[in-house]
């Protein structure tokens, strides 16, 4: 149920990346996600009543943004193992294999080629592919809010903000407790990346 969501982190990595300064604009700019700001949360509905929450990270990943040509890629990969929901019991339940299956899939992939871009020339949603247990399957990260700064700490520019996407769990055959525990996964990402 909840497992799905674990992978959606790593999408919401690759899009904070994704986002460079004007400055920057004129080439392309590498970014590295920053491990201390670089979440995911997972949400599914639980019995029609309250919702389950968890946490996966912190995310590791790499992103190349040219802004100019508003072309722009994203690796990141999220590791299972990481995964809390504050109950260490529901957590060791989520790892088995017909849930998350992290021993057999140590870890979640998103690489993305499509960024989107509003009127300001910020990062507005990005689509590429998840990987869960193995599959497959197409992910967009929207943008509830994207910024880039000069780090007054890095004395580089820094990129990120918060995303959304949503998918359905049994789309990567994760089926058990249907339909009592949601099938919709809610992930929300925070996300900052450094410029390298």
């Amino acid at each position: 149920m909840i497992p799905g969501a674990g992978r959606a982190l790593i999408a919401a990595g690759l899009l904070a990346g994704g986002a460079a300064s004007s400055a920057a604009g004129a080439a392309p700019v590498d970014y590295r996600l920053d491990p201390t700001h670089s979440f995911v949360t997972f949400e599914v509905l639980h019995f029609g009543t309250s919702t389950i929450r968890g946490r996966f990270g912190p995310l590791n990943g790499e992103v190349t943004l040219d802004r100019e040509a508003k072309r722009g890629r994203v690796q990141v990969v999220v590791a299972m193992s990481q995964l809390s929901t504050g109950l260490p019991v529901l957590d060791a339940r989520l790892r088995e294999p017909d849930m998350l299956a992290t021993e057999a899939n140590p870890q979640a992939y998103f690489v993305a080629e499509g960024f989107e871009f509003d009127a300001q020339g910020q990062v507005s949603a990005v689509r590429g592919e998840f990987t869960l247990r193995g599959q497959g399957q197409p992910l967009t990260l929207t943008a509830q809010r994207f910024r880039c700064y000069t780090s007054p700490l890095f004395r580089r520019e820094v990129c990120g903000g918060d995303f959304e996407a949503e998918f359905k769990r049994s789309s990567f055959g994760i089926t058990h407790s249907l339909p009592f525990v949601g099938d919709a996964v809610r992930l929300k990402l925070q996300v900052e990346a450094i410029a390298q």
